[in-house]
C-alpha cells in the first residue's frame, strides 16, 4: 500500500529547492502558488529522494470564488504519494502552466479540465476540446454554468 508524504514534510522540501513557494499545508496536502506549478512539478520529479515520477490525476474544483487544481503524484520507487493543490482566482481567462513537459500522462487530464471547466494549461501542445464538439458554448462543470 502507498503510504502519503505528510504536506508539512513535503512543503518544507519545496521550500528548501524553491524558497516562498508552498504556502499552505495540512497532513496530506501541499498548495503551491499556480505560477510554480511547472516549476514545482520538474522539483518533485527529479528530485532523487522524492522522486514523484507518476502523475495519478489532475483535477480541478470550482468553489465559484475561486478554482482549485489537484495533482495525485505517486513516487513508485519509494511507494508514497502526495497531494499538490493551488488555487487559480477569477471567472474569466483561467490559465496555468502545463505539466505535460513532466508527466505526458497529463495531456488528456488537462485537456478534459479545460473541455469541462474552462482552465486553459499554458504550454500544452495541443489544447483543444476532448468530450465537447469545438464551438461548445461554455464549460459545463462550473457551478455558474446554466446561469
Amino acid at each position: 500500500m502507498t503510504r502519503a508524504l505528510s504536506g508539512e514534510d513535503v512543503a518544507r522540501r519545496i521550500n528548501e529547492a524553491h524558497p516562498d513557494t508552498a504556502i499552505h499545508n495540512n497532513d496530506t496536502d501541499v498548495w503551491i502558488h499556480p505560477a510554480a506549478i511547472l516549476e514545482v512539478s520538474e522539483f518533485l520529479n527529479s528530485d532523487p529522494d522524492l522522486n514523484f515520477s507518476f502523475l495519478n490525476a489532475v483535477t480541478a474544483v470550482d468553489y465559484v470564488e475561486y478554482f482549485e487544481l489537484v495533482y495525485h503524484l505517486v513516487s513508485m520507487q519509494n511507494n508514497t504519494s502526495v497531494v499538490i493543490k493551488s488555487k487559480v482566482f477569477g471567472r474569466e481567462e483561467l490559465s496555468a502552466p502545463s505539466v505535460i513537459s513532466v508527466w505526458q500522462g497529463a495531456d488528456l487530464q488537462e485537456r478534459e479540465i479545460w473541455d469541462l471547466m474552462g482552465i486553459h494549461f499554458e504550454g500544452h501542445p495541443n489544447m483543444k476540446r476532448v468530450l465537447l464538439w469545438e464551438g461548445f458554448p461554455g464549460h459545463p462543470l462550473r457551478k455558474d454554468f446554466l446561469e
